[in-house]
């Protein structure tokens, strides 16, 4: 776990990052309920404004236009207060994005080595981007592209490899406190 310099969002969020499997939805709701703060997943919020799973998104429109609708999700949410919101996973991948995640709250990169995402996602049929011929080549390729713009918009570091859920929520929730000044659980 590392943590960079403090640089204050606007809002008193805390943004989950990280590649798909990385536990963000999971670890997010945990934590949402330890801080008695409200939990967004973007994915779910996008999917619901669309009227349509992020599957169906890609199948009809592309990537590209779902990577417009999550952008504008992102935009929709910079007025919110007290939330954990997880993100997709390829949020990362548009430049626009990495100052909107800083504005919007404490941007906060969940990891995991590489065999354990694939263990998590490999089952999930769900997930356009690993639709391909060799899904686990695919984990790798993307990971390695992302990986540095990960890094570049977070401001604390999580690996969960091998970790509880309940493990990690607790690291972030601890060094949320550290970060926001909050001086005790219950003063949250």
């Amino acid at each position: 776990m590392t943590a960079d310099s403090p640089q204050q969002p606007s809002g008193e969020n805390i943004v989950l990052i990280g590649f798909m499997g990385s536990g963000k939805s999971t670890v997010g709701r945990m934590l949402a309920r330890r801080l008695r703060f409200h939990f967004l997943d973007t994915d779910h919020l996008l999917e619901e404004r669309a009227q349509m799973s992020i599957k169906s998104i890609f199948t009809r429109h592309g990537e590209a236009h779902f990577r417009d609708r999550e952008t504008a999700t992102l935009e929709s949410l910079l007025n919110t207060r007290r939330h954990v919101i997880a993100t997709g996973g390829g949020i990362v991948t548009q430049p626009r994005n990495l100052p909107l995640l800083r504005q919007l709250g404490w941007v906060v990169l969940l990891q995991a080595d590489p065999d354990e995402i694939f263990r998590r996602v490999a089952r999930n049929k769900d997930r356009p981007l690993l639709q391909v011929s060799d899904p686990r080549a695919q984990v790798d390729t993307m990971l390695a592209a992302r990986q540095p713009l990960y890094e570049a918009a977070a401001q604390f570091r999580v690996d969960s490899t091998g970790m509880q859920r309940e493990d990690v929520a607790d690291a972030v929730a601890e060094e949320a406190r550290r970060y926001f000044g909050w001086a005790t659980p219950e003063g949250v």
